[in-house]
């Protein structure tokens, strides 16, 4: 803890009662460089970090699903990592995670322990990898999310549907306004058959073999999607969507679309508010009246309303409004891999070529108008808050209480980040994410804070961690 203008001595967390005052973040005593920009690697390459991340939700695995869903719904996200004993990344939770495991498997969500549920030992990216390299293995993989490590620490999440959105906002901001794309476009000009060398080019051919098909091409052949009625309950539907390996039931009335149900729906408004998935009819918790686009659609199209509606899932109708299909952003991007794929002449790894030109042309783009606003609210910044949920809309009910620290490590680094205080755990588990490698997790250090009169505190127990937050609220403190 540090204080602002005030005449109390600062709070601070140690391993070690002799350890020194800490510096306040930002002044000249800190001794630290100044920071190489963190969208560039050493080498200047194109990183993780110059993506559109999240924020990262973290908690517990010993957290119970119901506990799990409230706090996803209060910070509006659909995946939150798990940490084990100690404090090491060991799960990811998800939406659907929620759907098919739990709801469908009629699990109670207070007495069950996200570590039944969660999908263990995620793949992760680091934060200095290259941009296309993470992209490329998230396409490949078919995965929605993977966690950004940062110094053995998870920082933010990687969310692919986002990034296609950016990727393609940037380059089509860049077209609009004349700007020469620096990049090597030479495997595309072979596997397409044209020279695309001029400004700009490069994007008009992706658009023209990627995006500009219409969804009948991703739907030929596989029109697989589930119906359901309104009165359907919740739990039935769910059992349904496991059953036909679906995220999503379209609601119908004589086969015309009245509502959508996704696994967001039922993360957000079935398990966080506990409503009974049994008793509960679809109709009540469905998305009405969902967007929906004729087959005829071009991809390209299809995306920007998902993007513009902030919705994953689009209902596909045929001339007569009846629902044909569904599809997903992750069925969008796999479908444009196959299209690199079946228009490439060497195969697959030309495939991925030109796919990395496409992510790298992007990244050259540069970042859109509105990004800092974007990642103010969406975004996590990158330093090591990683569990900010400030200015959500959901009430106040669901938001748990939470303070700011800090605390210097070893190595003399700062550290500032937000934790829950209704527990002791949370604060060693947020401390551990940190310092983790500096720390004997069998002999954990004691943690302490200075009071007015340069005493020593220890923190031994949930009571102790509540009366020190008050003390520091009282003194005015901001962390």
């Amino acid at each position: 803890m540090d204080r602002r203008g005030h005449s109390r001595r600062s709070a601070s967390f140690s391993s070690s009662p002799a350890r020194k005052k800490q510096p306040e973040i930002g002044s000249s005593d800190t001794g630290r460089k100044a920071p190489i920009p963190r969208s560039l690697s050493l080498s200047g390459e194109r990183t993780v970090k110059r993506l559109r991340l999240s924020k990262a939700l973290t908690m517990p695995d010993s957290t119970t699903v119901l506990e799990a869903c409230r706090r996803m719904a209060a910070c509006r996200v659909d995946a939150a990592l798990l940490t084990d004993s100690n404090a090491l990344l060991c799960g990811i939770l998800t939406d659907k995670d929620i759907a098919t495991r739990v709801i469908a498997s009629e699990l109670v969500l207070q007495d069950t322990p996200v570590s039944k549920v969660m999908t263990r030992n995620p793949i992760f990216v680091l934060s200095d990898m290259l941009a296309e390299e993470a992209l490329q293995k998230m396409v490949l993989g078919k995965f929605r999310h993977l966690p950004v490590v940062e110094n053995g620490e998870v920082i933010a999440l990687l969310d692919i549907a986002k990034c296609l959105y950016d990727a393609i906002a940037r380059l089509e901001r860049t077209v609009e306004k004349g700007k020469p794309i620096q990049v090597t476009v030479e495997g595309a000009e072979k596997n397409w058959g044209t020279s695309i060398s001029g400004p700009g080019t490069f994007i008009e051919a992706l658009r023209e073999r990627v995006f500009q098909p219409s969804l009948s091409t991703i739907v030929q052949g596989n029109s697989k999607h589930l119906t359901v009625s309104p009165t359907e309950s919740v739990l039935a539907t769910t059992k349904k969507m496991v059953e036909f390996q679906m995220s999503s039931a379209i609601v119908t009335i004589g086969n015309k679309p009245l509502g959508i149900l996704t696994s967001r729906d039922i993360l957000m408004r079935v398990a966080a508010k506990n409503l009974s998935p049994d008793t509960t009819a679809v109709e009540k918790v469905m998305t009405p009246n969902p967007d929906c686009r004729g087959i005829d659609t071009s991809i390209l199209d299809a995306l920007h309303t998902m993007q513009a509606g902030k919705f994953l899932h689009l209902p596909l109708t045929d001339k007569n409004g009846n629902v044909v299909s569904v599809i997903d952003v992750l069925h969008i991007t796999h479908a444009a891999l196959a299209t690199f794929e079946s228009t490439s002449a060497v195969g697959n790894e030309a495939a991925i070529s030109t796919m990395q030109k496409f992510w790298d042309s992007a990244m050259a783009a540069g970042p859109l108008e509105e990004d800092d606003n974007t990642r103010s609210e969406g975004s996590t910044k990158m330093t090591s808050e990683v569990t900010d949920i400030g200015g959500s809309s959901y009430p106040s009910s669901y938001l748990p209480d939470m303070f700011s620290f800090k605390l210097e490590d070893k190595k003399g680094r700062m550290h500032r980040f937000h934790c829950e205080i209704q527990s002791l755990t949370y604060l060693i588990t947020s401390i551990l994410q940190r310092v983790g490698d500096d720390v004997d997790k069998n002999h954990l250090p004691q943690i302490l804070y200075e009071d007015e009169d340069g005493d020593k505190v220890i923190l031994a127990s949930d009571s102790d961690l509540a009366e020190a937050v008050d003390h520091a609220r009282l003194a005015g403190w901001k962390a």
